[in-house]
């Protein structure tokens, strides 16, 4: 797929990064009709800028509840509760702009005959490999670590002076195909005035030491070698941050929440849409796909497409791309993963588990490679092999 020696980044973001915030947003209000109304159809966006947010979309549902209290909660939280962080979420203007699903997607989406079509057109794409123990690529699943230790710190007050917007980048180096080291980091991690120079102009060296050792190294761990470069705010500071330096929106972090850009993405985001929306649903039964294959041995690599057309209930294609580590053909796999998996909406749906209120979680570091999630399980491996043969 790549050239066996080379050097390859991914990145990622904390939970307070503002794109963050707002998938998080948008996913804890389809959490919220999801737990009164399994059935909603919810398609919701979120946008936010200094001292303002909106919500937004299309939401069909039975459930009641103040918008306005979800977001709150959501944004205290994470940390956005104090203007020190350029951001107060107590204080902050909401407004809320939602209507119905359109009648027009609905018609194809609920069948007269219980079936479900899907709710949109579209691609996606699910991958796994054998780089880690989580069958992910592992530069991502490096950047996801430390954007998580970074909260961590924060949260415990380890290191108190840590604010909640906060960015990751990992560069792997590939020998022969294999990630033998850690070439560069990069973290980003918005602070107080309390760990500035006194000049005004950067962060001190002592607290980039500390987030060197306290989130950096354990991480990293023996991939870190003496020719390892590791840059700590490279601006200098990074006082202003959140919401109060960059507008956030749902839906712009898709290669953080996937594969880092090591796999390639069909566009669609996940966060505030429902299980009837391909984008997610599907994305995430790719991964499933693909991660069973590997597991079962049948690929050290596997690359798994799905295409679907609005309101029709079977996938219009089934792309199986093991980049010629697979026991059997692609076209072979591609034919057994029609056989083994349920590829409709409700199939998929009812395969994972998807009308349950789980989707907050999902919104901050990485939909893929986390245990907690259906789509992650193994238990697909025997039936694959059975047929396989």
């Amino acid at each position: 797929m790549y050239p066996k020696d080379m050097f390859f980044t991914s990145e990622s973001v904390t939970e307070g990064h503002p794109d963050k915030f707002c998938d998080q947003i948008s996913d804890a209000v389809l959490d919220e009709c999801l737990k009164v109304d399994p059935d909603s159809h919810v398609a919701c966006e979120t946008f936010v800028t200094m001292g303002l947010i909106i919500v937004g979309g299309e939401v069909t549902t039975n459930a009641l509840f103040d918008v306005a209290k979800v977001v709150r909660d959501v944004g205290n939280e994470i940390g956005y509760s104090a203007p020190m962080y350029g951001f107060d979420i107590n204080t902050a203007a909401i407004l809320r702009t939602i209507h119905a699903q359109s009648p027009d997607i609905n018609v194809g989406v609920a069948q007269a005959d219980g079936e479900i079509g899907a709710g949109d057109q579209g691609l996606m794409f699910g991958y796994a490999c054998n780089q880690t123990e989580e069958l992910m690529p592992l530069p991502i699943m490096l950047a996801h670590k430390l954007a998580m230790k970074l909260t961590e710190v924060r949260k415990t007050r380890r290191l108190p002076y840590l604010g909640p917007d906060g960015k990751t980048q990992v560069t792997v180096e590939y020998r022969d195909g294999k990630p033998v080291r850690v070439d560069y980091v990069v973290i980003a991690s918005q602070h107080t005035s309390d760990v500035v120079t006194p000049d005004g102009k950067y962060m001190t060296e002592a607290a980039k030491k500390d987030i060197i050792d306290t989130v950096v190294m354990p991480v990293m761990g023996d991939l870190v070698d003496q020719q390892t470069k590791i840059t700590v705010n490279g601006t200098g500071k990074f006082l202003v941050g959140g919401p109060q330096a960059d507008t956030g929106l749902t839906g712009r972090k898709i290669i953080v929440d996937t594969y880092g850009g090591w796999a390639v993405h069909g566009g669609g985001a996940f966060s505030g849409k429902d299980a009837t929306k391909v984008d997610r649903s599907a994305g995430y039964m790719a991964r499933y796909v693909a991660k069973n294959i590997v597991a079962a041995g049948l690929a050290n690599e596997c690359l798994v497409q799905l295409g679907y057309c609005i309101g029709l209930v079977d996938p219009v294609s089934v792309m199986v791309n093991t980049y010629d580590t697979g026991t059997l053909s692609d076209s072979a796999l591609s034919a057994l993963v029609r056989q083994v998996f349920p590829l409709s909406p409700r199939g998929i749906i009812d395969h994972l588990q998807l009308k349950q209120p789980i989707y907050r979680k999902t919104a901050a570091y990485g939909h893929f490679g986390r245990p907690e999630f259906a789509w992650e399980r193994l238990d697909a491996t025997d039936e694959l092999l059975a047929k396989a043969k």
